[in-house]
């Protein structure tokens, strides 16, 4: 299929602002796939904690890389690259428009510009790395960051330990800053895509984030993430909704301040979402209840 033809509609934005729905509706509308980009929801052991569509949505529309993985299989954003652009190819061979939705940028982007090829982490540099951050916690890691590499640690989310750790073990591997390694030139694709981002009113959209957390308790979260205790320090369980209830697990809060602490982490990455997605100015911003605009923006395109 002509590349002019085979078009990607990217439908992203924070989580709990309605992706999911608004990605059905289009897929029904256009007749045609999903693609997931939500790194959270590649796991099948973790179902509820990342709102995993239903089995029923699942049916709706034909879906990829939902529960693809396991916990314990070692995954990457260049993985996904590779898996994505063959999976994009081997669509567009049946649909001139194909669906990716998610709130992962950083697996959007690589989907559409590529990442750079950085070298394999060295095992003992990452053992080093993460017994430092156990032991003296994500402020140690910021601060050898900031000596070894001050430009990225102006840049980089620093509350992402996996992002501070990935950081310094190149850091560390090639003697050389990581932000001197990032070419961040784009690279060509046989397809074109159009950015719709969803967004909602900061008080609506943390109601609903407040409401998700607990549609999933009330669905089992708890006993999902008891399932999982034993395995906490894989690197997919470091993530809101797992990491507090371990906490909880541990004896160090209660349920109900877990819960709590669910909620406000959940609300504070919706926050960061939104800032990795607004400096991206190609992003058209609808409201999710605004399918009539978006289906619109897409036919004009």
């Amino acid at each position: 299929m002509n590349s002019e033809k085979r078009t990607l509609i990217i439908i992203s934005g924070p989580t709990a602002v309605g992706k999911t729905d608004t990605a059905l509706l289009l897929a029904k509308t256009l007749k045609t796939d999903i693609l997931s980009a939500d790194s959270r929801q590649f796991y099948r052991e973790m179902r509820i904690g990342t709102a995993t569509p239903s089995m029923d949505e699942l049916q709706l529309v034909p879906h990829h890389f939902i529960g693809h993985l396991s916990i314990h299989d070692p995954y990457n954003v260049s993985k996904f690259e590779t898996a994505a652009l063959e999976k994009l190819d081997e669509l567009f061979l049946k649909h001139p428009k194909v669906i990716m939705v998610g709130g992962s940028g950083l697996y959007i982007h690589a989907v559409c510009h590529g990442i750079d090829q950085l070298p394999d982490p060295d095992p003992e540099i990452r053992k080093t790395l993460k017994e430092m951050l156990s032991m003296e916690g994500i402020e140690k890691l910021k601060s050898e960051l900031q000596k070894l590499d001050p430009e990225y640690a102006r840049m980089v989310d620093l509350q992402n330990p996996a992002r501070l750790i990935r950081a310094l073990e190149v850091c560390l591997t090639t003697g050389l800053p990581y932000s001197s390694l990032r070419s961040n030139k784009s690279q060509q694709r046989s397809f074109r895509w159009i950015n719709i981002g969803l967004t909602l009113p900061r008080e609506i959209l943390n109601q609903r984030i407040n409401n998700r957390v607990d549609q999933m308790v009330h669905a089992g979260l708890v006993d999902e993430a008891r399932d999982l205790y034993p395995f906490r320090d894989l690197n997919a369980l470091n993530t809101v909704g797992y990491k507090e209830l371990f906490e909880h697990f541990d004896g160090k809060v209660s349920l109900s301040q877990a819960i709590e602490n669910i909620k406000t982490h959940t609300r504070r990455y919706a926050k960061r979402q939104l800032t990795w997605f607004r400096k991206d100015l190609s992003i058209r911003w609808f409201y999710p209840q605004d399918t009539t605009a978006i289906l619109a923006s897409i036919n004009l395109y």
